[in-house]
């Protein structure tokens, strides 16, 4: 199925016993290596919604994505990769829903896989950086992101997308988020994050320098899909010209081999703000390699 026969209204109707699964994965979870599930939420979209349905476009999506990357020469149908399908989240109650997601993940790494989610807006990071924290303290994040994402909150809204790594600043505490590609922020956030975040904005270049110097901790990655130039990845919520191209992002991907990754995202796909179905495409092969590097 190529990205122009997507269709939401059919794709939700099949969601259910029969719902397609990521590039084939598995749906038995019991001894996977990782797990995908999907968090459809973007209550908090400050310009245009629609990454709520980015799970269930990609899952269709996928099914015309061949599972061996030729870079990597690895298959996902090496692996136990496991689909759980969509959380259940509330509309308008933003502490429950970081809750569900907190417990999902921590289920996940409870069981000894790594958990992917796949939003949703940003905000929900913080859920699930919340679980990997709990279960390893000396947890780093890297943030490949077009935004800041360091408000302290927003419309007086504290779990917003513009708040979620100030939210995980405040778990973590200095020097342990890093983050790359940003070009979009107040002046006050990009001071605030010179002073307390180890902050590279504007390009990917110095992540592998990074990855080095933190070899053997415990990574979680988040990826905001709005990193990408809006030009090959216009399907996002919040486009900010400027941004990195495909190829600087894989390779910013590949920089992970060998890392302890034990937890990741992959967010702000907004799938009906592209009708080409171009993004999600681009969201499902970033998905396969970025799965094929971590495990």
């Amino acid at each position: 199925m190529s990205g122009t026969d997507f269709d939401l209204t059919a794709a939700l109707a099949a969601d259910g016993p029969q719902r397609p699964l990521f590039c084939g994965f598995s749906a038995e979870l019991s001894g996977a290596e990782a797990v995908v599930y999907g968090a459809p939420c973007d209550s908090t979209a400050s310009y245009k919604p629609g990454s709520r349905w980015a799970s269930v476009a990609m899952r269709h999506a996928s099914e015309s994505l061949e599972t061996w990357s030729p870079r990597l020469d690895k298959d996902l149908t090496d692996f136990h990769i496991a689909d759980a399908g969509e959380l259940e989240l509330p509309l308008g109650n933003m502490p429950l829903v970081m809750d569900k997601i907190r417990k999902t993940t921590a289920d996940i790494l409870r069981a000894g896989a790594i958990p992917i989610m796949i939003g949703g807006e940003h905000s929900l990071t913080y859920g699930a950086v919340r679980a990997a924290y709990e279960r390893y303290p000396d947890l780093e994040v890297i943030h490949l992101d077009a935004h800041t994402d360091l408000r302290p909150d927003y419309l007086g809204e504290k779990y917003s997308h513009a708040s979620v790594m100030r939210r995980v600043w405040e778990l973590l505490g200095d020097g342990r988020i890093h983050q790359y590609g940003i070009r979009s922020g107040t002046r006050e956030e990009f001071v605030w994050a010179r002073e307390h975040l180890n902050f590279h904005p504007f390009e990917l270049s110095a992540l592998p320098a990074t990855l080095e110097n933190l070899r053997g901790r415990p990574l979680y990655f988040s990826l905001d899909l709005d990193v990408l130039d809006p030009g090959c990845f216009p399907g996002t919520g919040t486009p900010e010209p400027g941004g990195v191209g495909f190829a600087d992002l894989v390779a910013a991907i590949y920089s992970l081999v060998g890392q302890n990754v034990v937890a990741c995202d992959l967010m702000e796909l907004a799938p009906t703000l592209d009708p080409s179905g171009i993004s999600t495409v681009t969201a499902c092969k970033l998905l396969r390699e970025l799965l094929l590097t971590i495990l």
